[in-house]
């Protein structure tokens, strides 16, 4: 656990929480400020910051945990459809360094937008950039 983190400290039943869902190593409860009703959290008991920290195992347990309750919150809102969200690192918007997964009711009407997306403007900038990743896949 660790002291500083909120979400170590909701899991330790020291700052309440609206849970919806707990394993011994996951928990999932509804997010205080949610972007629509039923927004949810899906977050694992031990404290790693980021996706790139969790083990596999655990990794595979999150996603049982979100079909579970993502599941659950459709039904129980009418959500015609769910994003499933995780920011790694404060560029991408993670606010607790905690992993966690976002799981957010979707209406066709409810006006939010995700990203603007943006082509590749150099020929063979993208054919590039692939290879690049690639090398540092392997």
């Amino acid at each position: 656990m660790n002291q500083g983190c909120v979400f170590c400290r909701i899991i330790a039943g020291d700052i309440p929480c609206a849970k919806v869902l707990e394993t011994e190593r996951v928990l999932s409860f509804l997010d205080i400020a949610p972007v629509n009703k039923g927004h949810a959290l899906v977050v694992p008991k031990a404290h790693h910051a980021t996706l790139w920290d969790l083990p596999l195992d655990l990794a595979a347990e999150l996603v049982a945990a979100m079909q579970k309750v993502g599941r659950a919150i459709m039904e129980a809102t009418g959500a015609e459809g769910l994003n499933v969200q995780m920011n790694n690192l404060e560029a991408a918007g993670q606010l607790v360094p905690h992993a966690h997964f976002h799981l957010v009711p979707r209406f066709s009407d409810d006006g939010l937008r995700l990203w603007g997306q943006h082509p590749y403007e150099q020929e063979g900038e993208i054919d590039r950039l692939a290879e690049s990743i690639r090398k540092r896949v392997s």
